[in-house]
């Protein structure tokens, strides 16, 4: 018992120790700004992420809007719940994966709606996160001027919280972000012949 009493106290004065070192640093943090993040990668879950901050952000009461840059206006799960709330604005303005239309004349027109309609959503000063979504393959391929991009986002109301997602994300805009998540693949099922399944991939 006396072992067990000592293990106790040396944990709880780690703990102890540990804590003060957090709430140090905690409250060495003054700055509050709205950032631009970056989720990239070629890992799984760079739109999931993104579409989870978008869940925090209306749980708080704030206003959300999603431009999907090259996924076009199929069914996924969620969209479908996320639309259910008033407070958010959702437009899926691509025409599916540059493979499937094999058109570059209107992946770019496609690209420079999504971002005239993001422009005006960043300009509305209305809204706490937005969710560019796949913008990083736009900008991969070119369908949109990346010095424009970082100088708009850049412009953006300084209280308006931004996430990019995709690919290959350009390094100018990995050196503009204020956060960056790179997703790594370790395992995925598709390679082991899994097809896309409701509920996982959409």
């Amino acid at each position: 018992m006396s072992e067990d009493r000592d293990e106790s106290a040396r944990h709880q004065e780690k703990m102890a120790k540990r804590k003060a070192v957090q709430d140090a640093e905690v409250a060495s943090k003054t700055v509050e700004k709205g950032l631009l993040m970056v989720h990239t990668g070629a890992g799984k879950g760079k739109s999931t992420a993104a579409f989870g901050l978008a869940l925090r952000m209306l749980g708080n009461g704030r206003r959300v809007g999603v431009v999907q840059f090259i996924k076009g206006a199929w069914s996924t799960g969620e969209r479908g719940v996320l639309e259910a709330y008033a407070m958010l604005e959702w437009h899926s303005m691509g025409e599916g994966f540059t493979w499937e239309t094999q058109d570059r004349a209107r992946d770019i027109a496609a690209c420079r709606r999504a971002w005239e309609q993001a422009k005006r959503m960043m300009a509305a000063g209305d809204l706490g996160l937005l969710v560019l979504d796949e913008l990083c393959i736009a900008l991969r391929y070119d369908y949109l001027p990346l010095d424009e991009v970082l100088s708009e986002l850049a412009a953006r109301p300084a209280g308006l919280h931004v996430v990019v997602t995709g690919r290959n994300a350009p390094a100018a805009l990995l050196e503009a972000a204020d956060m960056v998540t790179e997703m790594k693949p370790v395992k995925h099922h598709f390679a082991a012949g899994v097809k896309a399944q409701a509920g996982i991939e959409f």
